[in-house]
């Protein structure tokens, strides 16, 4: 296979296919090309997981990832954008458990060269339909330019879309983060961004502290440093420095509020990452 998967990515869909395996139905978000999108090697990486994360850590893992691609997924389907762009998608699968959407809007999937090209080989071996499925597009966030990369694969800045950006922020630079918001900005007046964000450990709970103290170097370890936090203002600031409008700004409990009440298994989100929607107005 060409290049390697993002370690972050492949650990992102083993949370989805684990939240189908572990948790009660109804499914925040049911995600059935998780394990084969992430091969033979699935068994391993469930064990590795289980000696890395204690089980109360994963469960609150399964309820954050479930439910900040649900909520950005919702953000897009509850709107009449035509065109869908999911930032850094790693093995996200909504071009294949949406193909309603493929119907009425673009879907473009930007990502580093590497991951995109182990994720094709994937796709290839599973023989999931690409001529209408999403726009591959690989793109290096740090060094290459987002709007010229997504206007070669035939994005039309002129129409109003939604971006997806989660899991993505917290890997860059403060420069690279402005650069892509900056860039979204200068898009249609409508155009959304759903990002996601790291908060400061000092306000995280305890298990989302043990959490981020496993995760932390492990990322690192693995080529994948985690380089950017912000406070809620903070990010609010930056975010409007940029030229966008910030329309929605759930916090922890809102979140579950939203996504996970009532739910007999007790599944809640972590607290690691925020969730935030902004406009160009």
């Amino acid at each position: 296979m060409q290049g390697e998967p993002s370690a972050t990515a492949m650990m992102a869909a083993m949370a989805r296919a684990g939240h189908r395996i572990d948790d009660d139905h109804p499914w925040v978000l049911d995600d059935p090309y998780a394990l084969p999108l992430v091969g033979a090697q699935w068994e391993e990486l469930f064990a590795l997981t289980d000696a890395i994360f204690p089980p109360p850590v994963q469960q609150v893992v399964r309820g954050g990832l479930a439910a900040r691609s649900r909520y950005a997924e919702d953000r897009f389907l509850q709107g009449d954008a035509a065109q869908y762009v999911v930032l850094g998608a790693g093995l996200d699968s909504f071009a294949w458990r949406r193909p309603d959407v493929l119907r009425r809007a673009s879907v473009f999937e930007v990502d580093h060269p590497l991951t995109q090209a182990w994720k094709l080989d994937r796709v290839a071996a599973l023989h999931l339909p690409t001529p209408e499925g999403p726009t591959f597009v690989p793109c290096d966030f740090e060094q290459e330019n987002l709007h010229e990369v997504l206007e070669s694969a035939g994005f039309d800045w002129d129409t109003p879309a939604t971006f997806s950006w989660i899991a993505v922020s917290m890997y860059l630079t403060v420069p690279a983060i402005e650069e892509t918001l900056q860039t979204i900005a200068a898009g249609a007046v409508g155009t959304e961004i759903v990002l996601s964000y790291s908060p400061p450990r000092a306000g995280l709970d305890e298990l989302s502290q043990t959490f981020f103290d496993i995760m932390v170097p492990l990322a690192e370890s693995r080529g994948e440093p985690i380089q950017s936090f912000f406070e809620e203002s903070e990010i609010e600031d930056l975010v409007r420095r940029c030229g966008l409008e910030v329309v929605d700004h759930p916090t922890h409990g809102e979140l579950n509020e939203r996504y996970l009440s009532g739910r007999a298994d007790g599944l809640r989100t972590y607290m690691c990452e925020r969730m935030l929607t902004a406009v160009v107005a």
